[in-house]
């Protein structure tokens, strides 16, 4: 995820630094990274200052809230159904931030490819068309940077994800 909107990005003309935390990947645990766009200072976002958090696990959603500026958009890989818990909706509130979710696992699973959750939640979050890279530039650079026998079921996966924007039942936090 993070390698495609990099290079979107890059694509598209902005000057792009990231990083990546890699902790206990190995044994299990997450992978954070850290992808800001124009002149910026560092590679890592300072707490409340990211306008766009995608998380492919809920819990490590919760975990990197602080992050989030206020007016942020949440999108997170989980049953919409519950979410966000009811001892998160209040610093939502406060900070009016906007939380998604989009069971983007389940996404990639139906359709064969369980390890391909994050284009997915890409798909979903491009279908808002809320961040500063279109869902044709996203499309695109799936398209360029797959292997040749992964396009096809990387950008219907991209795409599944996409099209869940329109039966999205979720809830929005202000």
């Amino acid at each position: 995820m993070t390698r495609v909107l990099a290079e979107a990005a890059l694509d598209k003309g902005f000057k792009v630094m990231g990083a990546e935390t890699h902790g206990m990947a190995q044994r299990g645990g997450s992978v954070v990274s850290h992808l800001r766009f124009g002149d910026v200072q560092g590679s890592m976002a300072r707490s409340g200052t990211v306008h766009f958090l995608l998380s492919l696990d809920e819990n490590e959603a919760y975990r990197n809230l602080p992050f989030l500026s206020r007016g942020g958009k949440l999108f997170v890989n989980t049953d919409p159904k519950d979410f966000p818990r009811q001892e998160v909706k209040g610093f939502l509130e406060d900070r009016h931030i906007t939380s998604r979710a989009v069971p983007a696992s389940l996404i990639a699973q139906e359709l064969g490819a369980p390890r391909s959750s994050n284009l997915a939640l890409l798909g979903f979050f491009a279908a808002f068309g809320e961040g500063p890279l279109a869902y044709g530039e996203l499309k695109s650079t799936i398209g360029k940077i797959s292997p040749s026998r992964l396009k096809e079921i990387n950008h219907k996966i991209f795409e599944a994800g996409y099209h869940k924007r329109h039966k999205w039942k979720g809830t929005i936090s202000h």
